[in-house]
């Protein structure tokens, strides 16, 4: 006779049992944390999107460029955490910028305002513009003609003029950094400077756009005047563009979407 054996699965050691567990309202709200807390800690500490309103950079950003900013060049400041909350005491990690870099850093004005400019002098650097061109130290910057070149400011107004390659002299032992400007006249307060000496603790920024910038040219009290900026107020360094939009047509014309999209600037790397 066969010895039939009965077993309980229940009580079965070979069996596994599942369990039919549903989400909860509090695991929902656990992963929203978590990923928050990702953006939050990779936006502040590693990169940042910012977006390219003004033509005070052309022609190396255009309006409509969306720009990666990574955060960690020049150390961490409060200006580095959303919104600016003052969590962090002065500036951890600091590193000095190098002449040459397109950096964000916050308005002296009204630090609520993100600015992105060109790094043209450091402490005790003597900067100079005459006759529309661009003195270091005494020296003359050199520049070459590119030939006529036009671009639109986020007015859509025709900006119309001579692209020149500048050979910026670098800093902390780095090569001369060349890169593009816009001239547009030769004349106006903004082509012809006292001299500056960049004082200790803060740097001088221009736009590559130099007849359309409000830049550290200006020094004055006026609202736009940026003068010579805190090393308190960087924020990042400009790395590449990762999309561009023309802007050229209303929202609502989703037909020209495709067409709005500088397909060329594409991962640009910011020089």
């Amino acid at each position: 006779m066969t010895d039939q054996r009965t077993t309980d699965p229940a009580n079965s050691p070979d069996l596994a049992t599942t369990t039919d567990r549903r989400e909860t309202p509090g695991d929902l709200i656990r992963f929203v944390l978590v990923w928050l807390t990702i953006i939050i800690v990779v936006r502040s500490f590693i990169v940042e999107p910012f977006n390219i309103p003004s033509g005070s950079m052309i022609p190396t950003l255009q309006v409509g460029d969306y720009v990666a900013v990574t955060k960690y060049n020049y150390g961490f400041s409060r200006f580095s955490l959303p919104f600016g909350v003052n969590i962090i005491p002065g500036r951890i990690f600091a590193s000095e910028p190098h002449r040459g870099d397109v950096a964000v850093f916050r308005f002296t004005k009204n630090t609520s305002i993100d600015y992105i400019k060109r790094i043209v002098g450091l402490p005790g650097d003597h900067i100079q513009v005459r006759g529309g061109e661009l003195y270091l130290n005494g020296t003359l910057v050199p520049r070459h003609s590119m030939g006529p070149y036009a671009a639109y400011d986020e007015n859509r107004t025709r900006l119309a003029g001579t692209r020149y390659d500048e050979d910026l002299p670098g800093s902390g032992g780095r090569g001369v950094v060349h890169h593009e400007i816009l001239k547009l006249t030769e004349d106006g307060e903004q082509n012809d400077t006292p001299e500056y000496v960049v004082p200790a603790g803060m740097f001088f920024a221009m736009g590559d756009d130099r007849d359309d910038s409000a830049d550290s040219r200006f020094q004055g009290d006026e609202p736009e005047d940026l003068g010579y900026v805190p090393m308190q107020n960087l924020v990042g360094k400009a790395q590449f563009v990762f999309l561009s939009i023309d802007q050229s047509h209303p929202f609502w014309q989703v037909w020209e979407w495709p067409l709005e999209i500088r397909w060329s600037r594409l991962f640009k790397a910011v020089q």
